[in-house]
């Protein structure tokens, strides 16, 4: 699948990418210096504010069928999907990935989900993401 490279768009993932290095540098959180012990700290930490916002958004929806007091807060849940990109971003940081890093991995994966999909996704094939 061949996908023509729009700069403008990934100069702006570029751009957030090294936003949320500046702002994790701010809190401490220095990259660079990490061994495998920090790395796998950081990972769980941002693992579990995803977590944590992923729940906000929940509360963003209104999932309780059994309530009627409920509404959809639109607003909060952009905000929430924003702090979920945050972390995702800070996650991809600690893994030593680039904004162009993601976005190659993102083409290939797709790739793969597509290929998925036409073959029908009747069984996993454990090694179909292993060049990714």
């Amino acid at each position: 699948m061949e996908t023509i490279l729009d700069t403008e768009k990934m100069d702006k993932m570029e751009e957030i990418f090294n936003l949320q290095e500046k702002l994790n540098t701010r809190i401490g959180v220095i990259i660079n210096d990490m061994n495998d012990e920090d790395r796998a700290k950081w990972i769980l930490n941002y693992i579990r504010a995803m977590q944590q916002e992923l729940a906000e958004l929940t509360d963003s929806v209104p999932w309780k069928w059994w309530a009627k007091y409920q509404e959809f807060d639109k607003q909060n849940a952009k905000v929430e999907i924003v702090d979920l990109f945050h972390f995702l971003i800070s996650l991809a940081q600690v893994m030593g990935m680039s904004a162009d890093d993601v976005y190659e991995a993102y083409l290939k994966k797709n790739q793969v989900n597509h290929e998925r999909q036409d073959s029908g996704y009747k069984s996993k094939d454990e090694d179909d993401s292993r060049h990714i």
